[in-house]
């Protein structure tokens, strides 16, 4: 067998929506064709469409006619051949072809992926969601509920936070996350992400002292990734778990984090990072720092069943987007 084509699909192009970065449901998939009628489907981190585009044309040109079983060969062929070290687009193209060489391999032995991975440690994934729509951030907390999550995620700040001092931003967010608190009850496991807002962690460690009594299941990105330092600060002065990790799509990032134990919870990113056994390594060092594993998942149903595997094959496995 040998790869015969790799080639990429845009669907909802980004750049069609006249805010933000310009991009809303907007997905880029990866499509690995051998020469056995044989396909595999991988997806990339979907803001990232158009320079993942270049990236698999670039690096197709080294995998044509090599065995798509081969993954982890095909997977350095591209990482370590290359004579500097892969930016993010390049790194979630690699992400994507990745995928999709698991993919052809578990069909090729007619087998899930997870169980290349080491077989099942549980039966069921417990996930959680971003809200409903609704009128109020309530309204949504409990559209979502009635879903049947059992856990939800939402930003505690409001809207409008980038033109409030920081009393107002930590007093306003906290009333957001008090009205969800009520109307969801006491059964409900409250995410809170902050997406590393704040240069300085320490409006995220006055936010979470002040929501702590709510019962909050986790506190994602209170700082960034990039620095790990600020991370391990929050954790070290609040009572909320630390979560964090989608940003930290290399190697070293990633390491730092567990190495510090800078967060409690490690949220990687297999559409940017490398793909599945990059994610499923990142997911054994953790389980040697005693820190659990929730996949930060931001794309489409392919992703979420990527994530699957890897959920279903790692011991540390907490919960997911």
């Amino acid at each position: 067998m040998q790869i015969e084509d790799i080639r990429t699909i845009l669907v909802n192009k980004g750049g069609t929506v006249p805010w933000g970065t310009g991009y809303a449901n907007n997905y880029v998939y990866v499509v690995v064709e051998t020469d056995k009628e044989i396909t595999g489907l991988g997806e990339g981190f979907h803001s990232l469409d158009e320079p993942i585009v270049a990236a698999v044309e670039k690096f197709k040109r080294s995998l044509i006619r090599e065995d798509p079983r081969a993954v982890t060969r095909n997977w350095h062929r591209i990482y370590r051949g290359l004579r500097y070290p892969l930016g993010t687009a390049e790194l979630s193209a690699l992400s994507a072809i990745e995928q999709a060489l698991w993919d052809i391999k578990g069909k090729t032995l007619g087998v899930p992926v997870y169980q290349l991975l080491g077989g099942p440690t549980r039966d069921t994934i417990r996930l959680y969601s971003g809200l409903e729509t609704g009128a109020t951030l309530a309204d949504a907390a409990e559209a979502t509920v009635q879903r049947g999550f059992t856990a939800l995620k939402f930003s505690p700040q409001p809207a409008d936070y980038g033109t409030m001092r920081e009393a107002e931003i930590i007093r306003k967010s906290v009333e957001r996350v008090r009205s969800v608190r009520k109307r969801v009850g006491p059964d409900i496991d409250i995410c809170l992400d902050y997406h590393g807002r704040s240069f300085s962690p320490i409006e995220a460690v006055k936010f979470g002292r002040e929501v702590e009594p709510l019962g909050i299941y986790f506190l994602e990105e209170p700082a960034l990734s990039e620095c790990p330092e600020s991370l391990l600060e929050a954790k070290t002065k609040t009572a909320i778990p630390i979560a964090a990790g989608e940003r930290a799509v290399t190697r070293g990032i990633m390491q730092a984090l567990i190495d510090l134990r800078a967060v409690h919870i490690i949220q990687p990113e297999p559409t940017a990072n490398g793909g599945i056994l990059e994610t499923f390594k990142l997911a054994v060092l953790a389980e040697n720092a005693h820190i659990t594993v929730a996949p930060h998942q931001a794309c489409s149903p392919v992703s979420l069943l990527v994530h699957a595997h890897i959920d279903a094959s790692i011991p540390n496995f907490l919960i997911q987007e």
